[in-house]
């Protein structure tokens, strides 16, 4: 794994232990076995972005500084130029960028996403706690959420609740850029 990854985990684990909880007490409020938190906290397995919002609910700090180590310190407002934003690298199908990495106390976790063609073939799912709205900006996504599969355009948009499974992969031979604004 990563040094990047490494370094999260050491984070979330010393939040556990300053909170004095035990990794079965986390699992169980993650929704995970004590082996798969485990296999998270120690650095062996990346952390979905999902994982890190329930982490970052649960310790009460914001996701940045889960990523990042240094907590944000914007609460008026946060410019994010052209090409810009933290990048989060959490899912292998998916590059995010959060746009507002910098601000305080954020209610939702606005994400740039980037998908490129042939990534996430299987249409591997994932689910997390909370709502989601995707906006197209690029290209065209296949977006299923639970047993709808439906194809969005530059322009279109979707809503969801995030518990359901859902997953994303570009159409065509076309990179798919699309705003995710996730909301706990």
């Amino acid at each position: 794994m990563s040094d990047q990854v490494r370094q999260i985990a050491q984070r979330v684990k010393e939040l556990r232990e300053i909170s004095d909880l035990t990794v079965a007490q986390v699992a169980s409020k993650v929704e995970l076995s004590p082996e798969e938190y485990e296999a998270y906290e120690s650095g062996r397995v990346d952390m979905s972005i999902s994982l890190l919002i329930k982490l970052s609910e649960l310790y009460g700090v914001d996701t940045t500084t889960l990523l990042t180590g240094q907590a944000p310190r914007l609460s008026v407002c946060a410019l994010t130029r052209r090409n810009m934003g933290t990048p989060v690298k959490r899912a292998k199908h998916y590059v995010y960028k959060n746009l507002a990495y910098n601000f305080n106390h954020r209610k939702i976790e606005p994400l740039l996403v980037t998908v490129e063609p042939g990534t996430n073939a299987d249409m591997e799912p994932n689910s997390h706690e909370g709502h989601e709205f995707d906006y197209v900006l690029e290209g065209a996504l296949r977006l299923k959420v639970g047993d709808q599969d439906m194809i969005l355009n530059a322009g279109d948009s979707a809503y969801y609740d995030s518990i359901h499974p859902h997953a994303m992969q570009a159409v065509g031979d076309k990179t798919c850029v699309f705003l995710a604004m996730v909301i706990p």
